[in-house]
């Protein structure tokens, strides 16, 4: 088994895995089959049920090797996606030495990003996080990045039992709304489940890409409440190590 797991692949090997890995994975698949309470991203459903996504688990997240492993996975994810299916996300569960606060996990979140990022041979990161257009890109892809932790109580739809990064391809999202027959009515329903699903008014910075009020990074690490950072903490690291 490689360090990007398929679906089925874990499912046959569970029992091989490591039992943080097993009850990671249990508990995203609980998540999205959930029949009472489903889930409000219906292509990330989508996904899970056609065998699209593709997984990823790496323990010690503090530790700099972590953060390699995590660049490597993402380099290695970028080449293969387009084979994977128009629904997928590389989903990485996380393992923390120890437990943390929701502002430790958002630091660390955005910190991970910037390591990331600093890896990146391309260099693609010198654009401005306050275009409407701007999104996280590693290694020529542009990807969307979802951010859960335990540490969510009422925005249960980024409450998870472990840190988790759901990582899109940005041509997945474009497929979706250039080829969906009806994306407004699927966009409205997403919003009406996101409703029914979170014990919190939908966040006002979740909006859809190329809005003109619509700034990606806000919408990578959603608090509990409606507060925000004054500014993009991804360029605010990325320019402390500028020399």
């Amino acid at each position: 088994m490689n360090n990007i797991f398929q679906q089925k692949e874990i499912e046959q090997h569970l029992h091989l895995l490591k039992p943080w890995k097993q009850d990671a994975f249990m508990a995203f698949k609980d998540k999205m089959t959930d029949g009472v309470h489903p889930f409000p991203c219906i292509p990330a459903t989508m996904g899970f049920h056609l065998y699209h996504l593709r997984y990823a688990f790496i323990a010690e997240l503090e530790k700099v090797s972590s953060i390699l492993k995590l660049a490597n996975v993402l380099k290695t994810y970028g080449t293969i996606s387009r084979e994977c299916g128009t629904y997928t996300s590389l989903i990485i569960f996380f393992q923390l030495t120890s437990a943390a606060t929701m502002e430790e996990y958002e630091q660390l979140f955005w910190k991970t990003l910037a390591g990331v990022s600093e890896l990146d041979e391309h260099h693609y990161l010198t654009q401005n996080p306050h275009n409407p257009v701007w999104e996280f890109t590693f290694n020529g892809e542009s990807y969307f990045v979802y951010c859960a932790t335990p540490e969510h109580k009422k925005r249960r739809s980024r409450s998870f039992p472990f840190m988790m990064l759901a990582i899109t391809p940005r041509w997945v999202l474009q497929h979706f709304h250039q080829t969906h027959p009806n994306v407004e009515q699927m966009k409205s329903l997403i919003r009406k489940r996101l409703m029914n699903y979170d014990e919190v008014p939908v966040h006002p910075e979740l909006k859809w890409y190329g809005e003109e009020d619509n700034y990606e990074w806000k919408q990578y690490f959603l608090r509990d409440d409606e507060t925000m950072p004054s500014a993009c903490p991804f360029t605010n690291l990325l320019n402390k190590k500028q020399p």
